[in-house]
């Protein structure tokens, strides 16, 4: 590797955000919009812990596959308009995904060990 690197890096932000990308095996959560069906086969989610208060999913985003086989890209806003708890009618199968990708990251409290040399 070509790159040297100093210092030491800290996070300091008020309002931390995590994106957590998890991978849907097709044929498991199928969304519709306008009466066509497509295979999410790949979720963003993006949480969030505004001042310093508990984390909370804001959005997802899904990579989908429609009828014609094109992939295409939806977004489903997860909080509601006053953004202080969860949009109404969002789907249990779009919350399971969101639980997926909490999980995967370990709660969003995301657990890693540095490789060592």
């Amino acid at each position: 590797m070509d790159l040297s690197a100093t210092g030491e890096p800290v996070m300091t932000h008020q309002d931390p955000q995590v994106r957590v990308g998890v991978h849907i095996s097709k044929g498991t959560c199928v969304l519709t919009r306008g009466g066509t069906d497509f295979a999410a086969y790949h979720a963003w989610v993006e949480f969030a812990a505004p001042e310093q208060a508990s984390w909370t999913a804001e959005k997802i985003e899904f990579s989908a596959q429609g009828p014609d086989g094109k992939s295409v890209g939806l977004k489903v806003d997860l909080l509601n308009d006053a953004c202080d708890g969860p949009r109404d009618g969002v789907p249990d199968a779009i919350w399971k995904v969101v639980a997926l990708a909490a999980t995967s990251a370990g709660d969003v409290g995301i657990r890693y060990t540095t490789p060592t040399s």
